[in-house]
């Protein structure tokens, strides 16, 4: 039976339409700064988007010019100052439990990057699966300007895999801001496109993720997740439990009578 898990966020927009989920952070007055209960709340959807059979695909955008400026100054950091390693620490594990959340998620989280994505806002894009960027959107690892590291979100791990540790080095210690044409180019982004064409081009994506078969993408997600930190003996081991769960699967028998009547096939995750 079909487990369904109720959401009802307040901090943002949320939507469950034909087996796609939308957020849609909506704070375009402050450029879609992340508050603490944004944070929260954003983890807990992550978190139970897995059980939620009538989902396919997850997208995440910003309202507005901006996709994702980061964590609001105005609210957070006043609240951090001063406060002892327990506070900075549970508050430091709410953070990072929302990337985890989106890597443990077994569907493709996609990131609509349609205006700046900064400091916490940046990591959020990183951690998703892929990432759509309109020519007017851009990157900045910016943890350094406050007098942070900014190994922070999963930027550590996800950034030196992405673009390579050179280029994750001067952007993450200087704070660069990236173009999207230069994030297109270091693999940062999937595609980047003017901004006219900018929602069709995350719909053309957002289509054919709907339309590829759900448990071998949760499977592919899933072996990347181990075999970005895997020595190759392991990663390989982990790719035979992975095919093979595939290989049991209807829609891989879906795909070869598909093939066999000459039709498009039609994937269920089963």
């Amino acid at each position: 039976m079909e487990t369904i898990t109720p959401f009802n966020p307040t901090s943002f927009l949320f939507e469950i339409h034909e087996q796609v989920a939308r957020i849609t952070l909506n704070r375009p007055e402050r450029l879609n700064a992340l508050t603490f209960k944004v944070y929260q709340e954003l983890s807990e959807v992550f978190a139970g988007l897995q059980t939620r059979e009538d989902v396919r695909v997850v997208v995440i955008s910003g309202a507005g010019r901006a996709f994702c400026s980061g964590g609001d100054v105005r609210e957070i950091i006043p609240e951090l100052l001063g406060k002892d390693v327990a506070t900075l620490t549970q508050y430091n594990r709410m953070t990072e439990s929302l990337v985890l959340n989106i890597r443990k998620l077994g569907k493709p989280v996609l990131a609509a990057v349609n205006g700046i994505a900064a400091g916490a806002g940046a990591a959020l894009a990183l951690a998703c699966d892929f990432r759509i960027a309109s020519e007017t959107a851009a990157f900045a690892f910016l943890f350094t300007q406050v007098g942070l590291a900014a190994a922070d979100m999963g930027v550590c791990y996800f950034l030196a895999k992405v673009v390579g540790l050179g280029r994750a080095t001067e952007w993450m210690m200087l704070a660069k801001k990236v173009t999207a044409a230069e994030a297109y180019q270091a693999g940062l982004v999937n595609a980047v496109v003017a901004p006219e064409k900018f929602e069709a081009e995350v719909e053309e994506w957002v289509g054919r993720l709907k339309a590829a078969p759900p448990l071998a993408l949760t499977v592919t997600k899933e072996i990347l997740n181990q075999a970005l930190s895997a020595d190759l003996e392991t990663a390989v081991q982990v790719e035979i439990y992975g095919q093979t769960l595939c290989m049991q699967s209807m829609d891989f028998q879906e795909a070869h009578r598909a093939a066999q009547e000459k039709r498009k096939p039609v994937f269920t995750g089963k």
